[in-house]
């Protein structure tokens, strides 16, 4: 015969089953948004940085550079100086800049999605989104 703290100690061993929980997402905070989007700017301006810098050293070690010159050269004549232009400051410089401009554009595309997103949830209704405890 099974006793009643056997059957309580089955029971206690089953795992009590996920309880769903559906939720609306109908707002998005403005300044979270940008506070978001500019970190991620922040950091895709690392990677760039970063990136250009490795790419200029491989290219530069690999000898790339002085063919491409020798190539300039030859077909613009003496007056075309390609390892001038490209040198190491002047890339970096330009990485720089296109970081600047994308840390920008980026912060204020993600402010302008949440505006959007606010706008359009009040046709939509907003994204149902579902969630589970285990």
């Amino acid at each position: 015969m099974s006793s009643v703290a056997e059957k309580l100690a089955k029971k206690s061993g089953r795992k009590a089953p996920a309880k769903q929980v559906r939720l609306r997402l109908v707002y998005i905070d403005f300044w979270s948004a940008v506070k978001l989007s500019f970190l991620i700017a922040v950091c895709l301006a690392v990677v760039n940085i970063v990136a250009t810098f490795l790419v200029y050293t491989v290219l530069n070690s690999t000898g790339i550079f002085g063919k491409v010159n020798e190539l300039v050269q030859d077909v613009a004549g003496q007056g075309g100086d390609l390892t001038s232009i490209l040198s190491l400051g002047n890339v970096m410089g330009f990485a720089i800049v296109v970081s600047l401009l994308n840390l920008v554009v980026t912060t204020a595309l993600g402010a302008i999605m949440a505006v959007l997103y606010n706008l359009s949830v009040k046709i939509t209704g907003g994204i149902l989104v579902g969630f589970t405890n285990n």
